[in-house]
Formats: structure tokens, C-alpha cells, sequence
């Protein structure tokens, strides 16, 4: 049983997130959050925490950013984009019951205090900014750091603000380029 309420965006999600865990989940329906939602939202968060999971998408993304205003102190797991595409469809739905709970157990809290630990140039040396395969370089390494696929920009900010250390950063670019991940 997982203590916090899961956040999700609809109620196919819920049935994936309830086919991986045993959780209570509460359903954005989309971005335009109700204040009775908020409400609720707020209730958990302040009883047991929250836990953000949304869609790999730029819709998913907007939703997880209007709630991490909100709830700063929410945990927040991210389903890799691959795992969350079937039909040609992505969504937390389409992930299987192990890609959920992987997702879960690296779920991370935004750091209150960030510390830049990570700069464009780390980026560059890795390969995960202005080469060919950069874009696929961080979905992979954001699926083992568990902090979701992001441009570089919001890549190098959920390194800093996820609390990712050095030494994890290290051995995960290390597992991607030995084909591990």
C-alpha cells in the first residue's frame, strides 16, 4: 500500500495506477482544476502527501507544474514516454502495471532549496544537449534517475531541484552508454 494519494489525470489512469499499487488516487480531469479537487488535493497533501503523476506529454507536463506551484512539497514520479505509448496514444494508461510501479518507487520531491549542482555544461560533456542523440540520451537517463524525459532546459532543472547527486548522475550516464538502462 502506498501511503501518499496518488495524483492522475483521469479515471483510465486510476485503473492503471490500481492494477501496479494498492492507492488511493484522486483525478485532475484535465487542467482546469476544480476547487473542490484543489481542495481535496490540499487535504491529502497535508494528511499523508501527495504523489504527481501525469502524463508524459505537454499536457501532463502543464498539469504537474500548476500542482508543484501549489503543493511545492509533493513527490512526483514520471512514467518514461515509451512505456506510456500504445495505438499511437500516451498516457499513464497505456503503461503496464510494472512500468507504474518502477515509476513509483523513483518518485522524487522537489527540492525546497535547489542547489546547482548541474550546469549546461555537465549536459554537453554527457551528450545529452546539442547532439544528434541528446533527446534520447535523456529519456533514457531521466528513466533510470526517475525524473521523467525533458528538453534540456527542464532536464538540467529537475537534475538541480530533484536532489539528483553527482555520483547517481555519474553511474547512470555510465549504465546508458553500457546499454544497462
Amino acid at each position: 500500500m502506498i501511503r501518499e494519494v496518488i495524483v492522475v489525470e483521469g479515471k483510465n489512469d486510476v485503473a492503471a495506477v490500481k492494477r501496479a499499487v494498492e492507492a488511493e488516487c484522486l483525478v485532475t480531469g484535465g487542467y482546469s482544476l476544480s476547487r473542490l479537487l484543489l481542495s481535496q488535493i490540499e487535504a491529502a497533501y497535508g494528511r499523508c502527501g501527495i504523489i504527481i503523476l501525469t502524463d508524459p506529454d505537454s499536457a501532463g507536463e502543464r498539469i504537474r507544474q500548476k500542482l508543484t506551484e501549489r503543493f511545492p512539497a509533493a513527490r512526483h514520479a514520471f512514467v518514461p514516454r515509451e512505456a506510456a505509448t500504445a495505438a499511437g496514444d500516451v498516457g499513464v494508461e497505456r503503461a503496464s502495471p510494472d512500468a507504474i510501479r518502477a515509476a513509483l518507487a523513483k518518485a522524487r520531491c522537489q527540492e525546497w532549496q535547489p542547489e546547482t549542482v548541474f550546469t549546461m555544461e555537465d549536459l554537453y560533456s554527457a551528450g545529452l544537449a546539442a547532439s544528434p542523440t541528446a533527446a534520447a540520451r535523456r529519456a533514457a537517463l531521466g528513466d533510470v534517475l526517475g525524473i521523467g524525459f525533458a528538453n534540456a532546459k527542464t532536464f538540467l532543472r529537475r537534475l538541480n531541484n530533484y536532489g539528483v547527486t553527482r555520483a547517481e548522475f555519474s553511474a547512470a550516464v555510465a549504465a546508458t552508454e553500457a546499454g544497462d538502462a
